[in-house]
């Protein structure tokens, strides 16, 4: 089976054909690509070397920068503002909800409802018996008055409406039909017989003076100068893609060059001097100077969290007590006793009754 067939209904597609170049691309192309390969091959140049030069800076000076300054940042503002939420507002906010829950929260249920409840439910007894029926019977009184009112306003405008229909309309609609109709059609048709002479006469003038001769200056001048200009702007664009690539070729070959030269010269003496001398100073230096430090420091912050956990524990003793000395001792549950019945209830191993069965 041949893979390369296309499906049934479906035509095979033939290859674009690249229409003919003319003398003027070709005598145009070469020199605009040597000239603007002179042009674009330095600026490639300094562009590359602006990004090798950008991502250096951005790992070695702004990324580490940038993370030392963070580190600041959280040690100075957020690690003090989380101490301050979480060991102070924390324990602040719980004893002002306390206070306010008993001093504030609890009163105002009361008054609720003990003293509003009562007052509103008056107030819409005195609603529906009271008011209610007033209000329906003011209802009553205004619907009848409004009833009489209409049927006056309906007899007053009926016999204005036949007033003005026989003294005003019918006498305005016979002069229009009669009068103004044949005037305005005549009228009319004057303004368009001059209205269609005129604007023929301006056609005419307008094609004359002003639409053939810019026809014939666009297309025996403008059409041939746009090709022209076409052609180039082609060309110049082409030119420019093909001498940015060149470009980075030569860029990239220049900028491996002078890596291996800056690796051969800086790099490797730098590791060399790492690996042999500034390790081992660093290892020494971890063994005997940081770790005790830090080791020091675990010390310090377990003793912290002891005095801390202390704290908090004296805190809820002293709520406690405060909570007993306004509310008092709560109330304890009378411990039930669940053992067996005593004396002569229980059973014992020389009876044949129980408990249950005695009697």
């Amino acid at each position: 089976m041949d893979l390369q067939k296309p499906p049934t209904g479906h035509p095979e597609q033939q290859p674009a054909r690249q229409s003919p170049e003319g003398c003027l691309v070709v005598a145009i192309r070469l020199p605009v690509r040597i000239v603007v390969l002179v042009l674009v091959v330095p600026v490639r140049m300094v562009w590359d070397a602006l990004v090798v030069t950008g991502r250096f800076l951005n790992d070695t000076v702004l990324r580490p920068v940038g993370r030392a300054l963070l580190w600041v940042a959280r040690a100075v503002f957020v690690w003090p503002v989380v101490g301050l939420w979480r060991y102070v507002l924390v324990p602040l906010g719980r004893a002002l909800g306390w206070l306010g829950n008993v001093f504030l929260v609890v009163p105002l249920k009361w008054f609720h409802g003990y003293v509003l409840t009562p007052l509103g439910q008056a107030l819409v007894w005195v609603y529906a018996r009271v008011l209610t029926p007033v209000g329906h019977g003011v209802m009553w009184v205004l619907r009848g008055v409004g009833a009489v009112l209409a049927l006056l306003g309906t007899s007053v405008f009926a016999g204005l409406a036949w007033l003005v229909r026989y003294l005003v309309v019918v006498p305005a609609v016979w002069v229009y039909a009669r009068v103004l109709a044949p005037v305005g059609r005549a009228v009319a048709w004057l303004v368009g017989v001059v209205a269609t002479g005129v604007g023929i006469g301006l056609y005419w003038v307008g094609r004359v003076l002003f639409v053939l001769p810019a026809l014939a200056l666009w297309r025996w001048v403008l059409v041939p100068v746009g090709r022209t200009l076409a052609v180039v702007g082609r060309e110049v664009g082409q030119a420019i893609g093909h001498a940015w690539r060149v470009a980075g070729r030569i860029s990239l070959a220049v900028g491996r060059a002078l890596a291996t030269l800056f690796r051969w010269i800086f790099v490797e003496p730098v590791r060399w001097a790492y690996r042999t001398v500034l390790a081992p100073v660093g290892h020494v230096v971890r063994d005997a100077v940081l770790r005790p430090v830090a080791e020091a420091a675990r010390s310090v912050g377990r003793a912290t969290r002891l005095a801390l956990a202390s704290a908090r524990e004296a805190a809820r003793q002293a709520r406690a007590d405060f909570r007993r000395l306004l509310l008092g001792e709560p109330e304890r549950t009378r411990a039930v006793d669940r053992r067996e019945p005593t004396a002569r209830e229980t059973r014992t191993l020389g009876s044949r009754t129980t408990a249950l069965t005695k009697d």
